[in-house]
């Protein structure tokens, strides 16, 4: 009999499993527009709706250019953070197999021997007696019965809080891929401007040398030849703190790639660089449900919310199964002979909370507190991400109109300075003329370089709040 009640329990029991407390889970309404926002900054933007979306576009197929796409794929191999990350989901992994374990119970096998003393006055006979005995089990302990769903609630949590890494992880590779994308376009910014502002000095010199014989000759003022002088300097200076600023630039990227990237992998220069493709923006609603932190955000809510039904099943009665089958005999040897002495144990226990100070309900409190912080922290995410996805489409836009702009004013700047060292030569016009031009050429060509960088950076950087890879 008491075996049919066994059998009972535990299928009552597994029936059961499937039921849980926890609140039936609706995803909250994303509180952004249902588009994108227009206006002169987003018409080029806008425009773009057939191209293939940022989460598609593998980030090999993004980053087209081979060197750095090898450098990424070095970041990927050795960064310290994305192998925390990777370690943190194989433990919130192991925290979940443990925790689903706990629907069916535990099979030991439980083996020891005792010797003990017995007195004479104990045992009421005429002499002490020496009684040694073994005993060899099978069975489990402690087996809870999850008929309202607290373990499996439990299970649900822990399985959220994974997937929740796993998404943390996605994440994480995704910044560190725009990461490094947007460090090596800074170190090709600052080489090129390394390189510009060579040729200036090296120009500078050649004027300047120029410029001096001219003076001793007597054909040129004192005034032209400092001035001249002034230029040189100033190229001097400017060498120095773009080197410096392209020794940081790799300090930084090898931070980032975790390892030591070899030269010829490092880039030369920005404007020749072919490297990343133009990618479409979307729907809002189906680009931010697609980003990895929005995903995180929304298992971390969906774990709040398993939570619930574990605390409300701790108001419910507990049922605790412990059940052994096992031998006896005074020899070891004769555990597992047919004449030893066998038994077997089964212990339902039955718990119903009755007056716990408060306890039960004060932690069902906590779990929809919880819950709500999760929905706020969800909803928060959304909207952030679609600021972040806003600022780089208006940024788009604008920089195509701000590069179209400063190509046609370093073209203009590049003429004004030809003819105005050709009068200079001529004997037409004062020297000051020329540093004016070349002035303005000089920071012209900087600009453009400028705006070229933050050009491709804009890309990078919508790659990344676009969900890609």
């Amino acid at each position: 009999m008491n075996n049919y009640m066994f059998i009972l329990l535990v299928g009552i029991g597994a029936g059961l499993g499937g039921c849980t407390l926890a609140p039936r889970y609706v995803r909250p309404q994303a509180p952004v527009p249902a588009a994108w926002p227009t206006g002169s900054a987003y018409q080029v933007v806008t425009a773009n709706t057939n191209g293939p979306a940022a989460a598609d576009i593998p980030w090999r197929k993004y980053f087209t250019n081979e060197r750095l796409q090898k450098v990424i794929a070095l970041a990927l191999a050795n960064n310290r953070d994305l192998r925390v990350a990777a370690a943190t989901v194989e433990k919130t992994r192991a925290a979940y197999s443990i925790q689903r374990s706990e629907l069916l119970p535990t099979v030991d096998v439980v083996a020891y021997g005792t010797k003990q003393l017995v007195y004479a006055t104990i045992a009421n006979v005429d002499q002490s007696v020496k009684v040694q005995y073994y005993t060899l089990k099978v069975g489990f302990s402690s087996y809870e019965l999850d008929f309202f769903g607290r373990i499996r609630s439990l299970k649900e949590r822990a399985l959220e809080q994974y997937l929740a890494t796993e998404q943390a992880q996605r994440s994480l590779q995704i910044s560190l891929v725009s990461e490094i994308a947007g460090a090596y376009l800074n170190l090709a910014a600052d080489r090129e401007l390394l390189t510009l502002v060579q040729g200036t000095l090296e120009s500078q010199e050649t004027t300047y040398e120029l410029i001096q014989q001219r003076f001793e000759d007597g054909d040129a003022s004192e005034l032209d030849l400092r001035q001249a002088q002034t230029r040189v300097d100033s190229a001097r200076v400017d060498i120095a703190k773009y080197a410096g600023l392209t020794a940081l630039d790799e300090n930084a990227l090898t931070l980032l790639a975790g390892t030591t990237i070899p030269e010829e992998l490092l880039p030369r220069e920005l404007g020749t660089m072919a490297m990343l493709k133009e990618i479409s923006a979307g729907v809002p609603s189906t680009v931010l449900q697609r980003r990895p932190d929005i995903l995180q955000a929304e298992n971390q809510l969906k774990a709040a919310n398993a939570n619930i039904g574990a605390a409300r099943a701790a108001f419910f009665p507990s049922v605790v199964l412990t059940s052994f089958y096992g031998t006896m005999d005074d020899q070891l040897s004769g555990l597992f002979k047919s004449g030893s002495s066998q038994g077997w144990s089964f212990t339902p226990q039955i718990t119903l909370p009755i007056f716990d100070t408060g306890k039960n309900i004060a932690g069902l409190d906590a779990a929809k507190a919880d819950r709500d912080i999760y929905v706020a922290q969800y909803e928060k995410a959304i909207q952030t991400a679609f600021r972040e996805v806003a600022d780089a489409l208006a940024q788009r836009g604008a920089l195509l109109n701000q590069m179209e702009a400063q190509e046609s004013l370093v073209g203009a700047t590049a003429a004004s300075y030809r003819l105005s060292d050709l009068r200079y030569r001529n004997g037409n016009d004062a020297y000051l003329t020329v540093l004016d031009s070349q002035r303005s050429l000089y920071g012209a060509q900087q600009g453009l370089i400028a705006i070229r960088l933050a050009r491709l950076t804009n890309l990078v950087t919508l790659y990344k709040v676009l969900g890609g890879g």
